[in-house]
């Protein structure tokens, strides 16, 4: 097991970016490098970074890239309300999209709390 593997964050995160690219595969072609493309990188980047910053030494570097993947699930967050809004999203699919992704930065953000404390 690799040492992210242990951070619920990182289960979530991951479990979100899986999820982010099955929905996505239905976007139609002309989306691919617009929209599809945006929701996926976002997607990808939170567990991305989790496993980078838990790789790193001292709490201050994993703190920076934890910082970056609740970022990045904020970037998400809109570009699944604006998928919603443009109808490549059906009301359903974006709320259970939104609950993982918001579990998803409650935990990275406790795991941030948790990060921070210890470097003090």
């Amino acid at each position: 097991m690799m040492p992210y593997e242990r951070f619920e964050a990182w289960k979530v995160c991951d479990e979100l970016a899986v999820q982010v690219y099955e929905v996505t595969r239905s976007f139609p072609k002309y989306e691919l490098f617009g929209l599809t493309s945006q929701a996926r990188r976002a997607a990808f980047s939170a567990p991305a970074n989790i496993a980078e910053g838990s790789a790193k030494p001292g709490a201050n570097e994993f703190c920076r890239f934890l910082n970056i993947a609740i970022g990045s699930l904020s970037e998400l967050s809109y570009t699944l309300r604006f998928c919603r809004r443009v109808k490549l999203l059906d009301d359903d699919c974006y709320k259970t999209l939104d609950e993982l992704r918001r579990r998803a930065g409650f935990l990275t953000w406790k795991l941030y709390e948790a990060v921070r404390k210890r470097k003090r």
